[in-house]
């Protein structure tokens, strides 16, 4: 604000000089036009003095004439000296008036350039103390949390170095006995990690069967050979002969047929010679105790069509018998043998029907889920 008032300061007083100077040209235009005034007075009663002269001496009218010519030529240099008197006077006037305003107008440039260089270099320094001040100050906070940041640490360490110590302490006092608390922390535990290996187990479960019915959806390619095999079947043996067909995801999506025990042998005996199907080779035979019933499971190959087909049927478990398929197929002897042995299916028809691990005075068959040592010792 004060820079402002200096500036109009500056320009009211050239305003008031230049109109000062503008007077002063003025007074002397006047003062030469009184003179131009006064002179043409003067030669005006010159004249008239030099007419009275003529008058009153006529003789001398050479004299006269060189003294009128001589007025006249004083007159004429007086008026032109003083016209240019005057003309320099108002042009000295005017250029001195002009060089006086814009002197001033630069000085008022000069200073408000000056003042405001000023102002900007001081609040420059009012800046860069203001961030000198910010930065001691973030050092400051930077030391203080640094300074807190340890004592917190060795508050930590000491409280730790006090628990352990309290451990210890509690340690020798009850190294004879654990204490009721400290038992009944453990079987919590125990039970906790039991309760969540069930979950686990639970939602393992659960992924493999949603797992499973993903599997399920998507149909399997070889889907067309299980058709195939039913149709053929049926077409040739009757609708009721299976008891279920279906593809086995858990088992490379085999086509597996189910036959009923009256019809197990003639579907397998169908199998092995009819012309669209050919399966000549006996790959696995096996049973299982399922504890409601037994099972044989039969896997069938053919190298002519290279294909595959499991035979599944379900035995009575307290009496599991059912036809031997060494008539068809050689290689089922040893395996029928070994399911003879082992689960204590009897297959009718069997050429040689022995057990071949256990010897025949073995009591019992050890992969039935009922069986118990004869002698635990054993």
């Amino acid at each position: 604000m004060s820079d402002e008032k200096d500036l109009q300061q500056l320009k009211k007083e050239a305003a008031e000089r230049a109109k000062q100077l503008a007077r002063e040209r003025m007074a002397a235009k006047k003062a030469a036009e009184k003179t131009e005034q006064t002179l043409e007075e003067a030669v005006s009663a010159n004249e008239e003095a030099e007419a009275k002269q003529e008058k009153a001496a006529e003789s001398a009218d050479d004299l006269a004439l060189a003294k009128k010519k001589a007025a006249a030529a004083a007159k004429a240099k007086a008026a032109a000296l003083a016209k240019q008197k005057a003309k320099e006077t108002e042009q000295e006037g005017s250029a001195q008036s002009g060089d006086d305003l814009e002197l001033a107008k630069k000085k008022a440039a000069a200073a408000a350039k000056a003042k405001a260089a000023a102002l900007a270099k001081k609040k420059a320094k009012e800046a860069g103390q203001s961030e000198g001040m910010e930065a001691s100050v973030a050092d400051e906070l930077a030391k203080q949390k640094a300074i807190a940041a340890a004592k917190a640490k060795a508050a930590a360490a000491a409280k730790a170095k006090a628990a352990a110590l309290a451990k210890q302490q509690a340690q020798e006092g009850n190294n004879a006995e654990a204490s009721e608390d400290e038992i009944a922390k453990a079987k919590a535990i125990a039970a906790a990690k039991a309760k969540a290996a069930a979950a686990a187990k639970a939602k393992a479960t659960k992924a493999g069967a949603a797992k499973t019915a993903q599997q399920e959806e998507k149909p399997s390619p070889n889907q067309v050979y299980l058709d195939k095999y039913v149709k053929v079947i049926k077409e040739h043996l009757g609708e009721d002969v299976l008891e279920d067909a279906y593809i086995n995801r858990l088992s490379k999506d085999v086509p597996t047929l189910v036959a009923k025990k009256d019809t197990y042998f003639k579907i397998a005996q169908f199998l092995k010679y009819n012309e669209q199907l050919g399966f000549d080779y006996l790959s696995e035979l096996h049973g299982t105790d399922f504890q409601t019933h037994m099972e044989v499971y039969v896997y069938l190959y053919s190298y002519k069509k290279n294909q595959s087909v499991a035979l599944k049927v379900k035995i009575d478990r307290d009496n599991p018998e059912i036809d031997s398929l060494v008539p068809l197929w050689p290689g089922a002897n040893w395996p029928e043998c070994e399911a003879y042995d082992l689960l204590g299916i009897k297959f009718t028809g069997h050429p040689n029907l022995i057990r071949i691990f256990l010897g025949e005075n073995w009591v019992g068959h050890p992969l039935r889920k009922d069986y118990e040592p004869y002698d635990v010792e054993v």
